[in-house]
């Protein structure tokens, strides 16, 4: 059987039309701009309504850094050449300078039923896409990541702390002298203090215990500048010390978060998420700078008191520093010009398998964004402070 005739004068099928290649213009590059902005909360965030926020700028910085402007091009740290040339092309390095003036990371330690961002100095730095600066951020378009400014010990370490006061009593010839002491004026987070009593009592009053505490002190340099103090480490002991005797002792204390968690407004050194911190550092002002700026001043004080019986308390503080000592600077072991990479080709930037092809003298390990490989860590509800 053959097929069907075509008809007479009737047209064929049209040919198949050849689509050649549409030249579709490229989109423009997003601008990305990235802020640095350094910020004290002195309230509680659910409580930020009708337009006002519990929440003072301290400094603020913004950069763009897609595409770079001229003025603002400085050269890449070691640092960032390393991450340049395991990221690629699609990396643009940015650089903020923090001024010396601005305060420490502090977070004051909420209670157990507190909710939300905690109060204290935080520092953020947050990337986003936008038009212009006028424009308003969206989530979906920014990234936010949470930096800590910490301040170590100072090299020289000051004198040796010491007091020491008199007490005349009511119908008492002689008198009380108590003397104390620490063996040092600067110590470090962990480190037990030792402080040396002397107690030198002529008058007829006898001493019924000795109480020795370590105190914080926080000075909050807002509108108006409050102090609150908070124990942090005490003891008291039955140490009786009749008239006309004397008493020497050393007395140990140790100061650590761990023995305070649930203090409420307790400073503490400014931590990252998944991360446990420490007691808030002393803060160190130097001469000139504007207290207001500092938000929180964090300093600490040993007090020995003693309880005299039908004769009131007799006590003598004791200023002290408490910080991080300076970590030694690594370093970096000399290098060969043959060990150096001899092509400048972007690597594989798989951040998730940790597979890349860079050279064996970069020892930079990425970690995925999603942080559920990490142990015993609960998904938690604010994606305010998530870190990349």
């Amino acid at each position: 059987m053959g097929g069907l005739p075509q008809p007479q004068g009737m047209p064929g099928p049209p040919p198949p039309r050849r689509l050649g290649p549409t030249a579709t213009p490229h989109p423009p590059p997003p601008t990305v701009f990235v802020t640095l902005t350094c910020a004290f909360r002195y309230g509680r965030e659910d409580l930020d309504v009708l337009g006002l926020s519990f929440r003072k700028d301290l400094f603020a910085a913004t950069r763009q850094a897609v595409p770079p402007l001229p003025e603002e091009h400085r050269p890449p740290t070691r640092l960032q050449q390393r991450l340049l040339r395991k990221l690629g092309p699609a990396a643009h390095p940015f650089a903020f300078t923090i001024p010396q003036n601005l305060p420490c990371s502090v977070t004051l330690q909420p209670g157990p039923e507190d909710t939300g961002k905690a109060c204290g100095v935080d520092f953020e730095i947050r990337a986003f896409c936008a038009k212009s600066l006028e424009e308003k951020i969206h989530k979906r378009n920014s990234v936010r990541l949470v930096i800590r400014k910490v301040q170590y010990a100072p090299e020289q370490p000051g004198p040796q702390p010491s007091a020491e006061t008199t007490r005349h009593f009511l119908m008492s010839e002689r008198s009380l002298h108590l003397e104390a002491s620490l063996d040092k004026e600067l110590y470090y987070h962990g480190e037990p203090l030792n402080v040396n009593v002397h107690v030198t009592n002529n008058s007829s009053k006898s001493i019924k215990r000795v109480k020795v505490s370590v105190r914080q002190f926080a000075d909050i340099c807002l509108f108006s500048t409050a102090q609150y103090k908070c124990p942090v480490a005490q003891i008291e002991q039955e140490d009786q010390v009749p008239p006309s005797a004397t008493f020497c002792k050393v007395y140990t204390l140790t100061p650590l978060l761990s023995n305070n968690r649930e203090r409420r407004g307790l400073a503490l050194d400014g931590k990252l998420k998944h991360e446990d911190t420490n007691l808030a550092s002393s803060t160190i002002v130097k001469e000139g700078t504007n207290k207001e700026v500092l938000g929180i001043l964090v300093s600490y004080r040993v007090k020995v008191k003693l309880v005299v019986a039908r004769g009131g308390d007799v006590s003598v503080e004791l200023p002290f520093i408490l910080m991080h000592p300076k970590p030694p600077e690594p370093c970096p072991p000399p290098r060969s010009q043959s060990a150096l990479p001899e092509t400048d080709t972007p690597v594989d930037t798989n951040l998730i398998e940790f597979e890349t092809n860079y050279g064996p003298d970069d020892d930079i390990v990425f970690e995925d964004f999603a942080r559920l490989r990490l142990k015993g860590l609960k998904d938690e509800k604010d994606d305010e402070d998530q870190f990349c």
